[in-house]
């Protein structure tokens, strides 16, 4: 490696560096008020950042002396590839890739399993960005790979560079995605969907928060440059542009199993989803002189992943009942270790597959995991067939029933009232704002439902008699178990709007629950017997959430359910502040805050200095809280039609300071 391309890439990462360092910066003082540099030191960081993108020439993506225009569009349009975009042969046989090989130097690399996007740059210039779509025709999606988390926005070579290359979702951002959607239907499934459905998406906001990121795999065309004929140099320029290149080995005939041992080592811990390898002749010119078929280049092989497979003993059937009746079988065996993990268990998916497979307890059956991921059955080897079919859901205990979808059977719990059927109503109960209970997502309430270890919502304060059962399940362990158990047991502690709110009773939000109570001087017996007048009378409450509350509580079971909560839990009563600095003031909030790290905490804070906070501003409101104080915005208009004040957040912040002296 030269001295120049040596300092090249050392300026790129010390880029890399400031960049993280300065945005780190910039979220603690506007989203979390707190400074962990001094402005001497922001603007040290920032020069020096400024200084070397000009040296260099690059502007990677995300830099802080940059701002990304967002872009929302109806529809994204459609353009035609210069060039097809020909898939892969491929082969699970290492002897198949050796045969391809065949005494040439080949790099191998990952083959990494998002979406495939060409990039094209001009004058320097991230000029257009279009996916693979059909290999023939793809959608221009620009303004959304301009959010990417690592592309050049701007580079040293100014000639017309086209590249391809793969946008990802790592797992563990996968995962934090998956987190904060409650509804585990919405969940997406894996993150090559994710990524697919954010870097084509109309508004490139969205994009900008999917953390997507790109890594190139093949130079297109960059005239004039001396690559010496190999797509190793080609590698190395394009990462000396900026680019995060996939990884890649230099291989043979000879070294080639060596090779893919390390990437099969590799993928067990493995950030970005991958599913194989791909194999490249690193002789351009010879490359291309083998022409392609009609469905695949000539110069590239895919090595997919061979399975492991284990066989092992089936032990049971578990039946898993969900919220929309459906009655899974999970088989139970053996543990056996499969791509590095210990595997026991299986989702058999529904009645059809388990009776294909004529499953029996004591079979012996092979086991895999689908992609490297999915623990499935792959083979029975002994088929007794002998598993019985459950006539009882194993959660309410109602009757169940087979019904039949074309050629699919699946077993299902007709009853309305099957636990597993509120999951929703679970979740809330958990959640941040209801007993925040931490530990308890959808998925995991899921699987406590279906296991019988709830059957009511105080039964979640006695998961400590399932100690044993919840440990052995499949991401679970002592410590998980025992920062739930600890969890459940802070929640005991909580306030009456909490619980209110928790009820999941229709139209009641937080702040409606925060309203009744306090109206109610924190009663709950005054609260269960109220009369739909005296609710309604309630002050920002009216007819509709009042009959809401007082249909809830007219229902026995409703009264049953809050009776055993009151005997799990311990109301406290909140503190009231010394001084209410807004009591009497009418405040609608809306836009983004830098102050606050949410809405929901700038309200909370008007509320407990005695405020009230409504979604829109009529002739009542006395402040229009809108960092955009100058927008043309629907609330903004509104509320220089009434005369009411429009305020930031500063200027907020200023007047409790005020109120105070």
């Amino acid at each position: 490696m030269g001295e120049k391309e040596m300092t090249d890439r050392e300026n790129i990462a010390r880029m890399k560096e400031l960049s993280s360092k300065l945005r780190e910066a910039s979220r603690a003082y506007y989203a979390l008020n707190r400074e962990i540099m001094s402005n001497y030191e922001y603007d040290a960081l920032y020069d020096e950042l400024e200084k070397l993108e000009k040296e260099t020439g690059i502007i990677l993506a995300g830099s802080p002396t940059q701002s990304v225009g967002y872009e929302v569009v109806d529809s994204l349009p459609k353009e035609r590839h210069a060039s097809p975009m020909l898939s892969l042969d491929k082969t699970k046989d290492p002897e198949v890739l050796r045969s391809f090989i065949d005494g040439h130097k080949t790099l191998i690399s990952w083959k990494l399993d998002g979406l495939t996007v060409v990039l094209t740059y001009r004058g320097g210039q991230l000029f257009k960005a279009v996916t693979r779509g059909n290999g023939l025709v793809g959608e221009v999606i620009t303004a959304n790979a301009r959010t990417f988390q690592n592309i050049p926005l701007r580079i040293a070579y100014k000639g017309e560079l086209v590249l391809r290359g793969e946008a990802v979702i790592s797992y563990a951002d996968f995962d934090k995605i998956n987190e904060q959607i409650s509804d585990a239907d919405a969940k997406y499934k894996n993150p090559r969907n994710l990524c697919s459905g954010s870097v084509r998406q109309l508004d490139s906001r969205i994009t900008a928060q999917r953390k997507v990121r790109f890594y190139a795999f093949m130079l297109v065309q960059a005239d004039g440059v001396d690559f010496q004929n190999s797509h190793a140099e080609e590698f190395r320029w394009l990462a000396g542009q900026g680019f995060d290149v996939v990884e890649h080995r230099m291989t043979d005939s000879d070294t080639m199993d060596e090779t893919i041992q390390y990437y099969a080592e590799k993928i067990r811990h493995f950030e970005i989803p991958s599913d194989g390898l791909v194999a490249l002749y690193d002789d351009i010119s010879y490359g291309i002189s083998l022409g392609s078929t009609a469905k695949f280049p000539r110069n590239s092989f895919a090595f997919k992943w061979r399975d492991e497979i284990r066989e092992t003993t089936l032990r049971k059937i578990e039946w898993s009942a969900s919220r929309t009746g459906l009655i899974n079988p999970v088989a139970v065996f053996d543990p056996v270790e499969l791509e590095g993990t210990t595997v026991s268990r299986a989702s058999v998916h529904n009645l059809s597959i388990m009776k294909e497979l004529q499953l029996g307890i004591g079979d012996k059956v092979t086991v895999y995991k689908a992609n490297m991921i999915i623990p499935q059955i792959a083979e029975n080897l002994t088929k007794s067939g002998n598993m019985p079919i459950p006539d009882h859901c194993p959660v309410c205990g109602g009757a169940t029933k087979i019904s039949c979808d074309g050629d699919t059977e699946t077993l299902v719990c007709p009853n309305p009232d099957c636990m597993a059927k509120k999951i929703k109503g679970l979740t809330l109960f958990v959640s941040r704002d209801a007993l925040n209970i931490d530990g308890l997502s959808e998925s995991t309430l899921e699987k406590f439902v279906s296991a019988g270890f709830i059957h009511s919502y105080a039964d979640i304060f006695h998961l400590d008699r399932h100690r044993e059962a919840i440990i052995s399940m499949e991401g679970f362990g002592e410590k998980s178990y025992a920062n739930l158990i600890a969890s459940c047991e802070k929640a005991r502690k909580t306030t009456l709007s909490r619980l209110l709110y928790s009820l999941g009773i229709p139209n009641v939000g937080t702040v409606n629950a925060r309203v009744i109570v306090e109206t109610m001087d924190e009663d709950v017996e005054k609260i269960r017997h109220a009369e739909r007048e005296e609710l309604s009378a309630i002050d920002g409450i009216g007819p509709v959430i009042a009959d809401s509350v007082a249909a809830y509580f007219e229902k026995k079971e409703n009264q049953d359910l809050l009776d055993s909560l009151l005997r799990e839990l311990e109301i406290e009563k909140p503190a009231v502040p010394e001084e209410r600095r807004l009591t009497g003031l009418t405040f609608v909030v809306t836009g983004s805050l830098h102050h606050f790290s949410n809405r929901d905490e700038l309200k909370t804070r008007i509320q407990a200095q005695g405020g009230k906070v409504t979604g829109t501003v009529t002739s009542r409101t006395d402040y229009l809280i809108n960092n955009d104080a100058a927008s043309n915005s629907a609330k903004n208009r509104k509320a220089r039609q009434l005369g009411t004040k429009i305020i930031t957040e500063d200027e907020f912040i200023d007047m409790l300071k005020r109120k105070s002296e």
